[in-house]
């Protein structure tokens, strides 16, 4: 099983900056594609004291703590960021693979990969790279458009989340100025200028509480007050799409929508909270907080379990966790009905299925912040992350809107209705009048109404969009099974180490950012066998190899856990993440992941050492200078590489295929190209 192995933040900075000098690109999220804001729009919200700069936060990933895939998210135009959920169950053995997002979006994966201290480094040097890129100036950043906030998570149940391992990780993000203080010398030296930045004190005060499918209601009210009394955080709770109840999940699921495969365990029901439990414990926890001083909010939804009946998946995996288009039909009918309850008393963070067609609606309905995950995994990645906002700031634009308060009353014509419902006697004869004339000329909404009215006016207008909203989604064709049964193309063709379709699809897909590009010139390497004899060494050419694509794919197997991805959307077969050239970042690494194929680079000066395990045989290549060494199982041997045969000396017991070799001292010096960024290249 992969493992997957953080880089240390040097590494990681000089990556990034190096790509952004040579490429203006970083991490492979071209800047043009990249989201920087919209300098004459405000898309700042703040809803019940939780300041986000930014209504849109994609989570940081659906099955990693890694910096860079973080960081990922900040270059994609988020700014709320929650880290992925980490647990005192930090060993786990998980199956692989664990994502399929073919069609909608399914996930075999629930838990972190990285002990509890990698996960607190990560998070670390996640903030620390966003700092030093916003601080270099090299962006093209709107004013203030920098801001980030990151919000905690934690599961799964009280024994765990009250544990001192836990305790001391939730300790570390209150005062994260240990680890930045060592990690500060990690920065290479050509950012020295930026080692003394006034990185942040503390990471986050705010955490969303992840309670597993099945955690009893009482418990996870003694979770939040656990870390409302513990270590004063402002809590979210995740709530799950198990709530509607089996008769209107069903109803949803497979009548409105027609996902008539998906089975929903009767049992995962019978585990779960039930809606009237849900409604009495976050009543308490909200007079808890306010009491405390503290902020409390819910979030909706969580995955929804059903029936594993992919073959994608292995299988004892017998339940799956459904994400992506029906899902959001399921939590916006939950939005709505706890809205019915609650109205606006409590702010709501949303993830379901939100991409760019549905996410202004998402921002007009007052959800903060709106994550996304699945739409990030299909082709495209991160860089997705322009259209939401770019979506959004156009309807905005067209709605006459200044802001994302001023678009949730604009957005849908019901700002008068709205209004009335707002509107109370002590706002006096002329506040009507002066806001439906703002409304209608294009005004300024806010100084038309006052900061007391427009506010009572955004919540009554986000209250009216939901209902509407709701009374719509399950209505409309984009989610109903019919739209998403069509699969990515396949061209019944097997992968190779080299040379492909080269669509660079695998590339942006990758949550991990494991997969990159590197250049090679096409072309023939002959095909020569060699043996030792007595009368000396013969040598026989058996054809050539042929290169034809110029750009090849590569796997960083350190960032990658196999989570087959990339396979679902490569139109040959295999996998990138298992037959392409696989590469470590150290010897123990490289060694570790047998019998897999792959390649460790090292280099040492004008020296280029390259180790490859290629068809389970284990072969070292030594580079420098125009000599060479080469051995391998039951050979050693050296030479000059610009005349091999008639400089061959060394030891073989059979024929040696010096192809490898040729191919080995290809790949190794491609990937380590002074053109080429990769992770390989900036070790």
């Amino acid at each position: 099983m992969a493992v997957l192995r953080p880089l240390p933040l040097g590494a990681l900075a000089r990556r990034a900056f190096r790509e952004l000098d040579q490429r203006r690109a970083i991490f492979d999220l071209p800047l043009e594609r990249a989201c920087f804001g919209e300098p004459d729009l405000d898309l700042s919200v703040r809803h019940h004291g939780r300041l986000a700069a930014s209504p849109f936060g994609p989570a940081a990933g659906p099955h990693t703590q890694l910096a860079q895939n973080i960081v990922l998210g900040w270059l994609a135009g988020g700014r709320v960021i929650e880290l992925k959920t980490v647990q005192v169950e930090d060993r786990l053995t998980l199956p692989r693979p664990c994502i399929d997002v073919e069609t909608i979006g399914f996930n075999v994966e629930w838990s972190q990969e990285l002990t509890l201290e990698e996960s607190l480094e990560e998070y670390v040097k996640a903030a620390m790279l966003i700092a030093l890129l916003e601080a270099s100036g090299r962006l093209p950043l709107a004013p203030g458009f920098g801001r980030v906030l990151f919000d905690a998570s934690v599961g799964y149940d009280l024994a765990g989340i009250s544990s001192p391992r836990v305790d001391a990780f939730l300790g570390g993000l209150a005062d994260i100025r240990p680890i930045v203080a060592r990690l500060r010398r990690q920065l290479p030296a050509e950012l020295g200028t930026l080692r003394d930045l006034p990185f942040p004190a503390t990471l986050t005060r705010s955490l969303t509480l992840s309670t597993f499918h099945g955690c009893p209601p009482a418990e996870i009210e003694e979770i939040v007050r656990h870390l409302q009394r513990r270590h004063r955080l402002d809590c979210i709770v995740k709530l799950n799409p198990l709530l509607l109840g089996p008769r209107e999940t069903r109803r949803l699921l497979h009548d409105r929508l027609g996902y008539h495969e998906l089975v929903v365990p009767d049992d995962a029901f019978a585990r779960d909270t039930t809606w009237t439990q849900m409604v009495d414990f976050v009543g308490r926890l909200g007079a808890s907080a306010a009491a405390a001083g503290l902020g409390f909010g819910v979030k909706l939804s969580n995955t929804l379990v059903v029936e594993n009946h992919r073959s994608f998946f292995p299988a004892s995996a017998k339940e799956m966790y459904l994400s992506g288009s029906p899902l959001h039909v399921l939590a916006i009918e939950l939005v709505d009905r706890f809205r019915r309850v609650f109205g606006d008393r409590f702010p709501v963070s949303f993830a379901a299925g939100i991409d760019r067609g549905n996410f202004a609606d998402a921002v007009a309905l007052g959800l903060a912040p709106v994550t996304v995950c699945t739409d990030l995994l299909k082709p495209g990645g991160y860089a997705r992350g322009r259209g939401y906002l770019a979506a959004l700031a156009e309807r905005m634009r067209g709605a006459g809107a200044r802001g994302v308060d001023e678009w949730v009353i604009r957005s849908g014509g019901r700002g008068t209705g709205a209004l009335e419902a707002a509107l109370a006697p002590a706002d006096g004869d002329g506040a009507r009048a002066r806001c439906l004339a703002a409304l209608e000329s294009g005004g300024d909404l806010r100084a038309a109404a006052g900061d007391a009215l427009f506010a009572r006016w955004v919540s009554a207008a986000r209250l009216a969009n939901t209902a509407a909203y709701a009374a719509r989604v399950a209505e409309d064709p984009r989610y109903a099974a019919a739209t998403h049964r069509q699969r990515p193309r396949k061209i019944g063709h097997r992968l190779a180490l080299l040379d492909c379709l080269a669509c660079e699809k695998c590339v942006p897909v990758c949550p991990n950012d494991a997969n990159f590009l590197f250049s090679v010139e096409p072309g023939e390497l002959p095909i020569v066998k060699v043996r030792a004899t007595p009368e000396g060494w013969s040598a026989r050419t058996l054809g050539a190899l042929r290169i034809e694509a110029t750009r090849q794919v590569g796997n960083f197997a350190d960032f990658c856990n196999d989570c087959g991805n990339c396979d679902v959307f490569c139109p040959e077969d295999g996998g990138p993440y298992a037959l392409k050239p696989r590469f470590f970042a150290t010897v123990a690494a490289y060694e570790a992941d047998r019998p897999r194929d792959a390649f460790h680079l090292e280099r040492d000066g004008g020296r280029l050492t390259v180790r490859a395990r290629l068809a389970g045989r284990e072969l070292v290549a030594r580079l420098d200078g125009g000599e060479a060494s080469y051995r391998g199982p039951g050979f050693e041997l050296s030479f000059r590489e610009d005349d091999p045969l008639a400089t061959l000396r060394g030891e073989a017991e059979g024929e040696v295929d010096l192809t490898e070799f040729r191919l080995m001292a290809l790949v190794g010096r491609a990937v380590l190209a002074p053109s080429e960024v990769n992770y390989p290249s900036c070790l």
